[in-house]
């Protein structure tokens, strides 16, 4: 284990981002806490915009060639950010491990949240200096894994672009919802923000094709199976052709935010492999369907309230069964109304005609993919250029 004297410490926090504390936060409690273990930063920087964060982490790892630890506070954005930065900005020669320590200052902190579960008993400074207290005391840090997309083909090559995400990609309604959300940020700079866009989007369906991709090193893709509580290989078909009212992925969290679990299983039942944890909402799987009209959509919309109510109770919605007459509950028998799968990627390939069904979100950024194009997002161990594989501090 490296000593915290043989590292090349930076630390490096963003004043922009959540409630705008951060900048107060590290200089009361961070860097003293710091101080007073003896560890000196090589370097303390607040970021002054979009993209500095990528550009201060380069600009370290090429001063400083040996271990490296970064101390970042800000929300999974600017992690987000300096992944990116990393995989497409940064050429590096040799493997290399990055372990960050999290300070969470985001509005969701889904990663930090994720890594050390909220309690209300905690101090509330104290809870967020877990990842630091880890560091401090030269604990071994956890891989991350990442989530690969690229957005190809369509009539527009030029569009074409690979993204790297740490936390979620998603299409559907939570892309939706991220669109719409940051035309709130102003107005509703916290998570409330989020159920207000959802409001506005809750009675959408999105048209496309999908491919579920096998995890590499099984060669499957697994469902979680309600009666046994647990994953089984998937018998289904792996294409879907479908009205999608959601479709998310995401790689080391189980919760988006402190108290949204929607992928309760990455954590109660970790995967042993590279791989995605993807939850499904298919309308048309509703024994009640009969027709897409405004009518079914709305009536649907009214029913799957229950399923972001679920999530807020510690993840139960993967238990939610359809009855016979469509109605939804903790039911013993029936359809399940989310699909929970656990596999190696995904292909999105959006209907040509549904607009709304080509938005893509990584990690909270929201692109389009092409008209007549496909997203493929795959589950990786390291970031492709240059072998980079990043850590954090539990």
């Amino acid at each position: 284990m490296v000593s915290h004297s043989d590292l090349s410490i930076l630390v490096l926090y963003n004043p922009a981002c959540g409630d705008n504390t951060a900048r107060e936060f590290f200089e009361t409690h961070v860097l003293p806490r710091l101080e007073r273990s003896g560890i000196i930063p090589s370097a303390v920087v607040a970021t002054e915009g979009v993209g500095h964060a990528g550009t201060v982490v380069i600009d370290f790892l090429k001063q400083h060639e040996g271990d490296v630890a970064i101390v970042l506070g800000s929300g999974d954005g600017t992690l987000h950010e300096i992944i990116n930065a990393l995989a497409f900005s940064y050429t590096n020669t040799t493997q290399r491990a990055i372990p960050f320590v999290l300070v969470p200052c985001g509005t969701a902190n889904a990663l930090y949240s994720s890594l050390f579960t909220p309690s209300s008993e905690q101090d509330p400074i104290a809870s967020r200096l877990s990842s630091l207290e880890a560091f401090i005391a030269r604990s071994k840090p956890k891989s991350l894994a990442l989530a690969c997309t690229s957005l190809v083909g369509g009539t527009l090559q030029q569009n074409s672009r690979t993204v790297i995400s740490v936390v979620v990609t998603s299409t559907a309604l939570h892309a939706s919802i991220l669109k719409d959300s940051e035309l709130l940020r102003k107005d509703i700079p916290g998570i409330e923000r989020f159920k207000v866009a959802a409001q506005q989007n809750i009675t959408r369906w999105y048209r496309s094709r999908v491919r579920l991709l096998p995890i590499l090193s099984t060669g499957i893709v697994q469902v979680y199976d309600a009666d046994a509580d647990d994953f089984v290989p998937y018998q289904g078909s792996l294409d879907m052709s479908a009205s999608f009212w959601y479709f998310l992925s995401t790689v080391n969290v189980d919760r988006l935010e402190p108290a949204f679990r929607i992928t309760p299983l990455m954590s109660r039942i970790p995967s042993q492999d590279v791989s995605l944890d993807v939850v499904v909402v298919r309308p048309e799987r509703d024994p009640a369907f009969t027709s897409d009209t405004p009518t079914t959509r709305e009536a649907f919309a009214r029913k799957t309230g229950v399923v972001f109510s679920g999530a807020y109770q510690d993840g139960n919605h993967i238990r939610f069964r359809y009855r016979q007459d469509g109605e939804i509950g903790d039911y013993r028998s029936g359809p399940a109304v989310v699909e929970y799968f656990r596999c190696g990627g995904w292909e999105w390939v959006p209907d040509e005609a549904d607009e709304r069904a080509r938005l893509i979100c990584t990690d909270g950024t929201v692109l389009e993919v092409a008209k007549g194009g496909k997203a493929v997002c795959n589950a990786i161990a390291a970031i492709p250029n240059g072998n980079i594989e990043c850590l954090v501090y539990t």
